[in-house]
């Protein structure tokens, strides 16, 4: 099964990418990987401001990092053309936290649990960074940023 079919399969719908607002591009291929830029939490379309554990709780935040992963997605494939041939090698995920949060790693489970739920374990599995920061731009609550791995689609992966 292609990751088209995984993804409708999931009901994911991959939203059209963005320009970058910044001096910076989205994403960066160096030989075998792709490099995606941080990717904010948003909900229909804007950012979500906000401190996870003041204003925003733990069950919401994670659901802005499992959004920011497909808008990762969609860059991914804005880059690549296709999906079907990458592998996740490292996550870092943001929270915007709450002086006395400790809840990171939950939050970033929403990205890692749906880059796992489309590409499956051997290719979706992932390093992970959680970390907990003051400020985020445009206030945001969460952003996510990801290194792939551009691989051979050939029988033995």
């Amino acid at each position: 099964m292609g990751i088209d079919d995984r993804l409708a399969e999931l009901h994911i719908v991959i939203p059209e990418t963005t320009a970058p607002v910044a001096n910076y591009v989205s994403a960066r291929r160096m030989g075998n990987l792709l490099f995606l830029s941080g990717h904010l939490g948003k909900r229909d379309g804007a950012v979500v401001v906000g401190s996870v554990g003041d204003d925003i709780d733990t069950d919401t935040a994670y659901d802005l990092a499992r959004g920011a992963a497909i808008d990762l997605l969609g860059t991914a494939r804005a880059a690549l053309a296709t999906l079907d041939t990458v592998a996740v090698v490292k996550l870092t995920g943001f929270v915007h936290s709450a002086a006395t949060f400790t809840e990171q790693s939950a939050v970033i489970n929403g990205a890692s649990d749906l880059l796992v739920a489309v590409f499956g374990p051997e290719r979706g599995r992932h390093a992970r960074s959680a970390i907990g920061v003051a400020q985020l731009p445009l206030g945001a609550a969460v952003e996510v940023e990801a290194i792939f791995e551009v691989i051979d689609a050939g029988p033995n992966r």
